[in-house]
């Protein structure tokens, strides 16, 4: 199931744009929605974990709770980060399954044994195919540190210092079955013009992805995340959405 559909009904409001965000935010003039219990979030991690530590420390226990870390590492420290937040931990590498496809089986069983209704890739090394985003339908995000569509893939910052940019960046999108190539939630754009060094680059950049990574959990959570009817692949935002995830839970 997709996300739902915008709509704007003549009188209860207006369709304006975010300047700061690629998305649009929808007013559609109805009044606060009710709460609802916290989205129930799974993250994939394969390093330090530091986009992980920024969704316990914003989102967990408020909009969300971060119920399950699955690696594809034994010794990633984002483990550990996981641990200490008395988060369930588990491993997953591709060489103890005997395909790549078995593997996304087994880990979407144990996230969805978890309640998980949301997947979320915080510097995730490991594609991710088919059968696993079938069973959890626009459901799965990811951060990456570039302004897609450009530099997609590994080295994204070594990609872009290499083009010579002047103006870098982080995109949050929908997870599909390409590389980096889902619909975008949000961006934001920094101007590093002296910019050689890719570590400088992805320090500066490393607050930006905590930034919007968790704002987009928050909106997932409230249920504000809508698909353009006439772009399909133009995510917008509804700032009246009553506060449920949105529909279609992970099967």
């Amino acid at each position: 199931m997709g996300l739902p559909i915008p709509t704007c009904p003549p009188g209860t409001g207006a369709c304006v744009i975010w300047d700061t965000l690629t998305a649009d935010i929808v007013s559609s003039g109805m009044g606060p929605g009710q709460e609802h219990e916290r989205l129930a979030v799974a993250v994939l991690v394969s390093g330090a974990g530091t986009n992980l530590q920024a969704l316990l420390g914003t989102v967990h226990g408020q909009e969300a709770d971060v119920v399950a870390v699955a690696s594809s590492r034994a010794d990633a420290p984002a483990l550990e980060r996981a641990r200490a937040a008395e988060v369930p931990t588990r491993v997953f590498e591709v060489g103890d399954f005997s395909d790549r496809p078995a593997r996304d089986r087994a880990l979407a069983d144990w996230l969805l044994e978890r309640g998980a209704r949301l997947v979320v890739l915080a510097g995730y090394m490991q594609l991710l195919g088919a059968g696993f985003l079938a069973r959890f339908p626009d459901a799965v995000i990811n951060v990456h540190p570039a302004l897609l569509p450009a530099f997609p893939g590994v080295r994204a910052i070594e990609q872009a210092l290499e083009y010579g940019v002047k103006v870098f960046g982080v995109s949050v999108h929908f997870v599909d079955e390409g590389v980096d190539t889902g619909p975008i939630i949000l961006q934001r754009a920094l101007e590093l013009p002296d910019a050689r060094d890719p570590d400088e680059v992805r320090a500066r950049l490393r607050p930006l992805e905590h930034e919007l990574l968790s704002e987009a959990v928050r909106l997932y959570a409230r249920g504000a995340l809508r698909r353009d009817p006439d772009r399909p692949r133009r995510v917008r935002i509804d700032v009246s959405a009553p506060g449920a995830p949105p529909g279609g839970a992970p099967s």
